[in-house]
């Protein structure tokens, strides 16, 4: 079974759905026959690499409300994450473009560590207020994911680098009517929009995994007629 997710490093509700798709794959008979990989999605592609607002700050214009209301807002997203077993440190979070970012994933999934990179991102994001903007901050995250440093800053110092393959995971978001994340996609068959609850994963893996084993039953849309088989060939009855 394959999960593909559409997530973006600058959405909260990816981080949490991620938790919520891990948790309900510990519950799940079938994990270890479970592959997930993460896609990448933009939120807002034309978001400065660095700004001087803050995080609350930048939601009160975008969403056109009040700071105040921004930092409620975020204090429920907190909320949820904690529940979640997840830290986030809104008030010090420091906003910027994730384009690099998400090149830096597809460097460490062709490394065999998108896994640990995808993880390390959000958490440096989310926890460690760390700017995913920055060059050395992302090279010391994929230095921490067990990639070489140096070879981290020579991809980021190529713009071209890794840059088709974002834009191709972008275009199939696209393709598919999707304009949030997260999103999953079980085996190219079923979709998840959000951060669902645990549950709702689970059942979804169960239902998939019971529909794919299931023999495949044929329906014969023939009238009967000549065919061989073991025994041998009908023969047509001469009229």
């Amino acid at each position: 079974m394959k999960i593909e997710v559409w997530s973006d490093y600058a959405c909260p509700f990816c981080y949490i759905g991620k938790r919520r798709l891990e948790k309900a794959l510990n519950q799940f008979a079938h994990r270890y026959q479970v592959q997930v990989e993460f896609k990448s999605f933009e939120l807002d592609p034309d978001a400065p690499r660095d700004t001087e607002k803050s995080n609350h700050e930048r939601l009160a214009e975008k969403y056109g409300m009040t700071v105040e209301k921004a930092k409620q807002m975020g204090e429920n997203i907190r909320q949820q994450a904690a529940d979640e077993g997840l830290d986030f440190q809104f008030d010090t979070l420091i906003p910027t473009n994730t384009f690099d970012a998400h090149r830096l994933t597809h460097f460490a999934k062709k490394k065999g560590k998108g896994q640990e990179m995808a993880e390390k991102l959000l958490y440096a994001y989310f926890t460690e207020s760390k700017h995913l903007g920055d060059h050395a901050v992302l090279a010391n995250i994929a230095e921490a994911s067990g990639l070489g440093r140096e070879e981290a800053l020579a991809v980021l110092k190529d713009d071209s680098a890794y840059a088709a393959e974002v834009r191709h995971d972008e275009r199939a978001a696209q393709q598919m009517g999707v304009r949030g994340v997260p999103f999953f996609v079980i085996n190219q068959k079923y979709g998840i929009s959000g951060a669902q609850p645990m549950q709702t994963f689970l059942n979804a893996l169960q239902k998939v995994w019971d529909e794919d084993e299931q023999a495949p039953v044929l329906q014969d849309l023939g009238e009967e007629g000549t065919a061989c088989g073991d025994e041998g060939c009908d023969i047509p009855e001469e009229k």
